[in-house]
């Protein structure tokens, strides 16, 4: 999250992927940082012990809303 965070306030873009379970966490690193509505993506909780193809999949699935956060950015 602060990566994204310090990336995007220096005008780069990027997106912040977390698990599910890390939500709140997330959120409240981006209030912490003075970004309280800073867009981040959460996919499903684990992905610790997934196999290559289930990580391939759960790729899959968010690659899109990764691509359309860097197009859209943080003022949308």
């Amino acid at each position: 999250m602060l990566d994204s965070i310090v990336f995007e306030q220096h005008g780069v873009p990027s997106a912040s992927i977390v698990t599910d379970v890390f939500k709140v966490t997330g959120r409240a690193m981006a209030r912490s940082w003075g970004v309280p509505d800073f867009r981040f993506l959460a996919m499903p909780h684990p992905i610790a012990n997934r196999t290559d193809a289930e990580l391939d999949q759960r790729a899959g699935t968010i690659v899109p809303e990764v691509v359309r956060l860097l197009l859209e950015g943080q003022t949308t």
